[in-house]
């Protein structure tokens, strides 16, 4: 009888970390979200950090399904840009590298004209 050795598994990388937000990114939010809440049009927010994104929504009124959705995408760093803000019907509104850039998107629905 002869003993073979087990053919061993591929080594299997690690689970991701739980991706998050930074002091500067949620700080450019936080400040985004401040405005909007002075305005009246948001009320409540939400964050989420998973695997494989970090999400900050925002909710109208609470027992609603989110307005917006501010997304970091860290595996999207290299091609479309690792940040991206998504509507309520789940399209992409804008897309880059850049939070602040992107964040612009939002801000243009703040200007309203004065009656």
């Amino acid at each position: 009888m002869t003993v073979q050795t087990p053919t061993p598994f591929p080594a299997s990388q690690p689970l991701p970390e739980q991706v998050t937000f930074d002091r500067r990114e949620l700080g450019a939010v936080l400040r985004l979200y401040g405005q909007f809440v002075a305005a009246g049009e948001w009320r409540d927010y939400g964050l989420s950090f998973l695997r494989e994104a970090a999400v900050f929504s925002v909710f109208r009124r609470t027992s609603e399904a989110p307005l917006y959705r501010i997304e970091k995408r860290p595996k999207l760093r290299d091609k479309q840009g690792m940040y991206a803000v998504v509507g309520m019907d789940g399209f992409i509104l804008r897309r880059g590298h850049d939070l602040t850039q992107v964040l612009r998107v939002l801000e243009q629905k703040l200007i309203r004209a004065v009656d």
